[in-house]
């Protein structure tokens, strides 16, 4: 039976990479085409697959948002974030609240949900996708001027840890309705604050342990980063803290400073990030009953397209009035607010803390990430020569083999 299981999880994996250079050539995004592949090989779909496991999707989907924000945090190249810190951060966590805030509103009307559980709804859908939008950039070729792609990435890649503490402070006042929303706000502070320091004080200590054991094998260094991430994580929420803030600033941290092994630590967890990408978005697919999505296809569409058109600008309009960015840069950004994951991963809360409309919070969050993903991930290479935002990218040279030195 066991052998079933492995070649059936196998086959899925690799119809997913062959599928995702097909997903390159037409210009569809690979986040997509894993969850098509997942949704097909489901109960409702040619594979018959019967998954309705939301505790082993939920804990799945936390291993891989740790990895994934890891992954985000070591890839960053600080030196080139700092002339776009500020905005950065602002939208990554101002920008959060404020499209959860109008969200909110929004489907606490439509679906006639009550306020909280639309704030809820909200905050789910806040946080956008970095490996998502930059992949469908790199496979239609498009290159935007730097200091423009320093933000999205900065952005896309940090705003998650809000979107998770919103979402949890949110489902906990449905719970519990009588507590005034004010009362979280101190608990919200500390939840960054100590994730703040563990995650910094964490990273420093991998860099110095890294740097100062000098293992004898090379391929025990991801063992070791790996317990180094798994404990921050730990850590942080033992201690009340925010512990995917503190995963995302260990890597951060750790990319500031060279350290041995540094560029194959990169792709190690690179590749690894990738497989979490698959697997989720593979497991999340099997979780969705296609014919319970549609029965809410009306108002999500209505929630999707409010999102795109509406909530999102709204909130990088005001978070970027300070700044020097042209309206082309602010409304290309506004229009790169495209949804992967994480908004999905967090849809499994409400049904695990056993929450009323947990099916519908789940179902439409669903169709919207499939929403954002077809109209804006399709047409974000045109929205950039729209905008005239596509430069010339700089001529490099791609070893396929690193050289030993």
């Amino acid at each position: 039976m066991l052998e079933y299981y492995l070649v059936g999880a196998a086959v899925l994996l690799i119809l997913s990479v062959v599928a995702s250079k097909v997903s390159d050539r037409f210009g569809v995004p690979a986040l997509l085409i894993f969850l098509l592949i997942g949704m097909l090989a489901g109960s409702d779909g040619i594979g018959g697959i019967y998954f309705d496991d939301a505790y082993f999707a939920q804990t799945l989907g936390t291993i891989a948002l740790i990895v994934i924000l890891f992954s985000g945090g070591l890839d960053t190249t600080w030196t080139y974030f700092r002339q776009v810190l500020p905005a950065g951060i602002t939208l990554a966590t101002l920008g959060v609240v404020a499209t959860a805030m109008i969200m909110g509103y929004f489907a606490h009307f439509i679906l006639q949900l009550s306020l909280f559980e639309g704030f809820l709804l909200g905050a789910i859908v806040s946080s956008t996708d970095a490996a998502a939008v930059f992949a469908v950039l790199r496979s239609r070729g498009v290159n935007l001027p730097g200091k423009l792609k320093q933000l999205l990435e900065l952005e896309s890649g940090s705003n998650d840890p809000m979107a998770v503490l919103l979402t949890i402070t949110f489902a906990q006042l449905v719970l519990q309705p009588e507590v005034s929303p004010w009362s979280k706000i101190p608990t919200l502070f500390i939840q960054l604050g100590v994730g703040l320091i563990v995650g910094v004080l964490v990273g420093k200590a991998a860099l110095y342990a890294i740097n100062k054991m000098k293992l004898g094998y090379s391929g025990m260094y991801p063992v070791l980063t790996i317990g180094i991430v798994v404990f921050a994580y730990g850590i942080t929420n033992l201690l009340g803290g925010s512990g995917f803030l503190a995963v995302y600033l260990t890597g951060l941290t750790m990319s500031r400073a060279d350290f041995l092994h540094k560029k194959s630590l990169s792709r190690f967890y690179d590749g690894l990030a990738w497989l979490m990408q698959i697997t989720m978005f593979l497991v999340l697919g099997l979780l969705v009953f296609p014919s319970q999505m549609l029965k809410f296809w009306l108002p999500a569409l209505g929630i999707s397209l409010f999102l795109i058109f509406v909530a999102r600008p709204v909130a990088v309009w005001l978070m970027l009035l300070p700044t020097r960015f042209t309206a082309a840069e602010k409304t290309f950004i506004s229009w790169v607010g495209l949804r992967g994951a994480v908004p999905i991963i967090l849809a499994i809360y409400p049904r695990m803390m056993g929450l009323p409309n947990s099916d519908v919070f789940f179902n439409v969050v669903f169709f919207v990430v499939m929403t954002s993903v077809l109209i804006q991930g399709t047409s974000i290479p045109r929205a950039a020569r729209l905008f005239k935002l596509d430069v010339e990218a700089e001529s490099e040279i791609d070893y396929p083999i690193e050289p030993v030195s």
